[in-house]
């Protein structure tokens, strides 16, 4: 046997014409090719193992099977209901709750055990006054369709006299509207205008003070608040001597009054 070993290559001579020749890369590249093909043979046999899983489990949900085998196990509570010994309560017993002496209890006494719970059903009925009750209760919470109609006539026609009252109203306040808006702009001239008679009033105080005791005062001082109380004192006297003098004149003006002829 003859091996000879080239750059990359192992190659392997038995003798003779027909002798195998074989390669590295020939044995590498069969041994990668047979190691994948068992790689996807694993997870294709996992993959159809858990979707069997699931096939099966869906098939056995949704089965006749599996729903009679629920059906079968069902263990539904028993019925509270004693058709052979029922309760019945003894009305004249001490220890009997009072809501079981109650008609509506013996309405739902009859009601679940028909004759066996020994209730007599003309005794069921509502009397005269629960029915009378009942007829103005049904009255009022579900009045015939002519009453209703009437209603909504009432309340449609109180809506409208409503409206037509506060359009009255609105068409007065329109009306004096121009007046109004004359007054209130008379009344904004008038504000400002003592606004700057005071500001001007003001101003002569504080000039007065100024010539009187040779500095600016503080108008918020004791001796400018004096002076300003005196000056006002003999702005008074002078109105009242003016005044005095007008009424003086108006009456010597109009002269004598003549006397009554006799």
């Amino acid at each position: 046997m003859l091996f000879s070993v080239g750059p990359a290559v192992l190659s392997t001579s038995t003798g003779g014409d027909n002798a195998p020749f074989v390669t590295y890369e020939t044995l590498q590249s069969e041994e990668e090719e047979a190691l994948s093909v068992n790689m996807a043979a694993s997870v294709l046999c996992r993959r159809t193992v858990s979707v069997s899983f699931r096939v099966s489990s869906c098939k056995h949900a949704f089965s006749p099977g599996g729903f009679l085998l629920q059906t079968a196990c069902y263990n539904p509570k028993p019925l509270r209901l004693n058709l052979k010994d029922p309760y019945i309560p003894e009305k004249d017993s001490e220890n009997t709750p009072e809501w079981q002496k109650s008609a509506k209890y013996d309405r739902k006494l009859f009601g679940r055990y028909g004759s066996a719970s020994g209730i007599d059903p003309a005794s069921l009925w509502p009397s005269h006054a629960e029915l009378d009750k009942i007829i103005a209760e049904e009255n009022e919470w579900h009045p015939p369709l002519e009453v209703m109609l009437k209603n909504i006539e009432t309340r449609e026609k109180e809506e409208a006299e409503k409206r037509r009252e506060k359009e009255k109203i609105i068409a007065a306040n329109m009306a004096k509207m121009p007046k109004m808006v004359a007054d209130w702009r008379r009344e904004k001239r008038e504000a400002k205008q003592k606004q700057k008679e005071e500001k001007a009033r003001r101003e002569k105080l504080l000039a007065e003070a100024r010539e009187r005791f040779g500095s600016t005062m503080d108008p918020r001082s004791p001796k400018f608040l004096e002076m300003v109380a005196e000056i006002e004192k003999e702005e008074k006297k002078k109105k009242k001597l003016l005044k005095r003098r007008q009424r003086e004149e108006q009456t010597a003006g109009a002269g004598p009054t003549p006397a009554a002829p006799s």
